[in-house]
């Protein structure tokens, strides 16, 4: 029941005005009431009411009104009403207001002619406005700037209607006489838009006659001269080299949106890189020159697709592309980085680093609230530029050390895991590194960070000095043993007993020792109402003894970690130490650490006690210090830094795979024309033709020409409507872009009789809404007709649209309608795989607050097999390494991840087991941030996990 209206109202349903009402306000002489009366008309009407006693009442008594604003609404309510009957006829009432019309656009006051104007831009019936022409065709010539606007308009709108060239013969001559005398800008992009649009030649000629004064224009001709360029081109190619000397003129136009168009058409044009290098210094200048946030991210999208087809032309463009970090903006940081990394080469790694060392130096000073998560996006892109060139590691390594005992947790962490990676892969720097690192670890201040700087410690402290200062700077940071004071539990044990028995509680003073916060000891006299109360864990310092203060709130697995680090230096020392005495030694200390531990985890003094897998590598590591074997001693010594070395190189493996994955494979058949560049004719082109034809030729020579997707793929798109049966055939070809759906239905008249007023109503479910309804249609016998209706997405939620085709028979009074089938849009249209880190993967498992739990329940046997199937019926990307899925272990856990066209992130987590009969059992988990993605990916993976098609 919508009806398209050019102004949309907010309309409260509650309490609808009754037409009673509206009438005996729109016939009272008070204005105020009168537009009050209107407006209620005007939200109704746009509600689905029809309210045709309102008409006369309307003619009669606001019709005669002068006040503008009634005018105003008037024409509202003419543009909403139906002005036809049921077989398309212009009602008789209309006439009324042609009058009414007529006398508006001859009135003295140029707003009543300019709104009046802009009504009859929406007018479609022919009938009512054929008696207007001459009073519109008049006001072309009019002295105010307002009018003359909307005249130009009106006359393009009625050219363009089925009948508007007979309406308007000379209307092309006439626009064209007004665009060379017209001074106003409005006017005079009008006047080039109706010439573009109808009357494609006038334009083009106008355009080349006056080449040289192009960049004088104002900035909205200008914009409408880059559309008809572009037109032109699409359709005739051989003719760009015309327009290219008109748009390298607009680069330097002073509007940032006629430079910013003038870039995108010259990247669409032409391949040449002298194109391509002035296209993306000007996205460059709009970078510095713009402070919207939401432009530069708009131009810095538009420059990551030059860096996919152009790489070598923007590799040139790096270091002003990294100037965009100076903007506090998180994503647009975001994006710079990832566009840079992907520029970088030998040339230019110095600069590129040089200048990521001084923004991780800026973000030291604390001014912004995200400086820590602006650092850990450096952090991390050093991360990526020293991998890829291992000789800048050590000019930044020694920086992201000062970082280790960062605030900010994850930066942290990135810091250590870099240092882990680029100890091993530059053996020159393990020496300057290991020192460093022994000097700041009492820095560290997270758990998860001491464990990797003390697995970095356990395996590259090779030389006896490094040993015992890896030795030292552990007992260092545990402080003195033992943890707790053994007496003082018994104690408080003894005195609470004897509490019991009193039955009573009594205030006493106690003295006690107390653990202090840097782990030492002291006598505390306090005053307590019971004589003992179960003990609180004690913190230990955060500036001497990390290590215990971190053991004293109950992190074991560190106290494991912190035991295998001593271990593997304990064996170290026994080879590279000549004295027996030290080894005995340095392994008693290690071992009453390890006790100590253990003591502390199965005692009262903390509220929980050790888990029973720290406590069993910690009693391994002592009973690996008693007995030790040589081939246990390989086990620790080499083994460990063994499977890093592998895991580091199948990292690097997966990251080739990718690179190949996403670089474009083309082909080009043998017998393709190849044009010889030096054998062409170059009379007349200019240097850019000349760079554009090579770019031409080597494209087709390599096959890099886009190829349109087989008939196949075509086809799989074909869904059939109506039944064969139906006197109307009707079948559609869908076709998704990112934002929208574009449904080619080919109608068939199947029978011998002429349908009129065929009409294509369709309508949608979910987040899917039709952008404009389908015009109704005359269909002679056993003809066809194509039908082209737009769709807007605004989400990944499956959505449907069903409909129906009506249509009227001469012979038959009552209309006919063939029910369509449903066409349901598909949630793999719109999610494409994606690569995110597994720290990523977590953080977002660990917000996503909507999740899908979708049993297994299939006839497949095979683990792998099944994983495979689930990644290609969901179009989704395993970041599960493949070393992790290799071998047969009778259950399976994996991670996917992909990327819908909104920006929306899809997670998927795959657990599964063999079961004793051979089957597979398990549960398949999608966690989104939306629901609709979640639900719809949820009824993919239910409908496709049986092993179908």
């Amino acid at each position: 029941m919508e009806k398209s209206c050019s102004l949309l109202i907010h309309f409260d349903k509650g309490t609808p005005a009754l037409a009673n009402e509206i009438k005996e306000a729109l016939e009272g002489n008070d204005v105020p009431a009168k537009i009050d009366a209107m407006k209620k008309a005007v939200m109704l009407l746009l509600n689905g009411e029809t309210l045709p006693q309102l008409f006369i009442t309307i003619i009669r008594y606001v019709l005669p009104s002068e006040d503008h604003t009634i005018q105003k609404l008037l024409l509202l309510y003419l543009e909403i009403i139906e002005k036809t009957d049921s077989k398309g006829r212009v009602l008789p009432e209309m006439i009324l207001i042609c009058q009414n019309l007529r006398n508006n656009l001859q009135h003295p006051n140029e707003y009543l002619r300019g709104v009046t104007l802009r009504f009859l831009c929406r007018l479609n019936e022919v009938d009512i406005i054929e008696p207007l022409i001459p009073s519109i065709m008049s006001n072309l010539e009019h002295r105010h700037p307002f009018v003359r606007r909307y005249a130009i308009l009106a006359v393009m709108s009625i050219y363009k209607l089925p009948q508007g060239e007979q309406l308007l013969v000379d209307a092309p001559e006439k626009i064209e006489n007004v665009l060379t005398t017209e001074q106003d800008p409005s006017a005079k992009r009008n006047a080039f838009l109706m010439l573009f649009q109808c009357a494609q030649e006038r334009a083009i000629n106008y355009l080349l006659t006056h080449v040289d004064r192009v960049s004088d224009w104002g900035e909205l001709l200008q914009m409408v001269v880059l559309d008809l360029i572009r037109k032109v081109c699409r359709t005739n190619k051989a003719e760009k080299g015309r327009y290219i000397k008109i748009i390298i003129s607009l680069l330097t136009a002073p509007s940032a949106a006629v430079t910013y168009e003038c870039a995108g058409t010259l990247v669409s044009l032409s391949s040449a890189p002298t194109a391509i290098r002035a296209a993306a210094n000007t996205y460059c200048q709009l970078l510095q020159s713009q402070s919207d946030n939401n432009v530069k991210l708009i131009v810095l999208d538009r420059l990551n697709e030059l860096k996919s087809s152009h790489k070598d032309i923007m590799v040139d463009m790096i270091m002003d592309v990294l100037r965009v970090l100076s903007s506090p903006n998180l994503d647009i940081r975001r994006k710079t980085l990832d566009i840079v990394l992907e520029l970088i080469t030998p040339r230019n790694i110095n600069e590129v680093v040089l200048t990521l060392k001084k923004e991780v130096v800026k973000t030291q000073s604390g001014e912004l609230e995200k400086n820590g998560e602006y650092r850990q996006m450096l952090i991390q892109a050093i991360h990526s530029c020293a991998i890829k060139f291992p000789e800048v590691a050590s000019t930044v390594v020694h920086l992201l050390m000062d970082f280790l005992g960062d605030n900010n947790v994850a930066s942290a962490i990135d810091v250590v895991v870099f240092v882990r990676e680029i100890i091993e892969t530059n053996p020159k720097l393990r020496v300057s590194i290991v020192t460093r690192l022994l000097d700041t670890f009492y820095q560290i201040r997270a758990a998860r960070v001491c464990s990797c700087a003390l697995w970095i410690i356990g395996e590259y402290c090779l030389s006896l000095s490094e040993v015992e200062s890896g030795i030292a700077t552990i007992k260092q940071c545990l402080g003195d043993l033992p943890f707790y004071s053994v007496s003082e539990e018994s104690e408080a044990t003894d005195s609470s007993k004897k509490t019991q028995q009193a039955n009573s509680i009594t205030t006493v003073s106690s003295r006690r020792p107390a653990i202090l916060a840097d782990g030492t000891y002291a006598t505390q006299s306090a005053a307590s109402e019971t004589v003992f109360s179960p003990a609180t864990v004690v913190q230990g310092s955060l500036t001497t003894g990390n290590l215990r203060s971190l053991l004293l709130t109950g992190d074991f697995f560190l106290g494991a970690v912190v035991a295998c680090t001593l271990t593997k230096l304990i064996l170290r020392l026994e080879e590279v130490q000549p004295s027996k005495i030290e080894v005995n030694k340095a392994t008693t200390n290690a071992l009453l650490i390890m006790v100590s531990m253990l003591q502390l985890g199965q005692s009262s003094v903390l509220p929980h006690p050790i888990d029973n897998d720290s406590y069993d590598r910690i009693v391994l590591c002592i009973r690996l210090l008693c007995n030790t074997g040589d081939e246990v001693r390989q086990i620790w010594l080499s083994s460990c830094r063994e499977s890093f070395v592998k895991m580091l190189s199948d990292k690097q493996l997966r990251e080739t795979e990718e690179i190949k994955a996403k670089a474009q494979t083309s082909f080009s058949q043998p017998d393709d024309l190849i044009d010889f560049y030096h054998l062409k004719s170059r009379r007349g082109m200019s240097q850019l033709e000349l760079e554009d034809a090579v770019q031409d030729d080597l494209k087709r020579a390599t096959g890099e020409f886009v190829k349109d997707e087989n008939d196949a793929n075509k086809l799989n798109r074909v869904l059939q409507l109506t039944g064969f049966s139906d006197p109307v055939y009707a079948e559609a070809f869908v076709t998704v872009h990112h934002y929208d759906i574009v449904l080619d239905v080919t109608v068939i008249n199947r029978t011998k009789e002429t349908l009129q007023n065929l009409c294509l109503e369709l309508a949608t479910m979910g987040d899917l809404k039709l952008v404009e309804r389908p015009q109704n249609y005359t269909l002679a016998p056993e003809s066809s007709k194509q039908i082209k209706a737009n769709i807007k997405v605004s989400s990944t939620e499956t959505g449907v649209i069903f409909g129906n085709i009506v249509y009227e028979t001469s012979n038959v009074l009552e209309r006919t309608v063939v029910v369509l089938n449903d066409i349901h849009i598909d949630i793999m249209d719109y999610i494409s795989p994606a690569v995110c880190s597994d720290a990523a993967f977590r953080t977002m498992w660990a917000e996503f607050e909507w999740e899908n739990k979708v049993a297994v329940n299939t006839v497949i046997q095979d683990e792998k097999e099944f994983l495979d199937h689930i990644i290609k019926s969901t179009n989704m990307k395993c970041l599960t390494a493949p070393s992790a899925l290799e071998d047969e272990c009778g259950f399976l856990a994996a991670n996917l991840y992909a990327k819908s066209a909104f920006g929306e992130d899809a997670l998927v987590n795959l657990s599964i087991e063999k079961q004793s009969d051979g089957k597979l059992s398990g549960y398949i988990r999608i966690r989104s941030k939306t629901q609709g993605i979640a639900l719809s990916l949820g009824d993919k993976i239910t409908l496709k996990q049986k092993g179908g098609s």
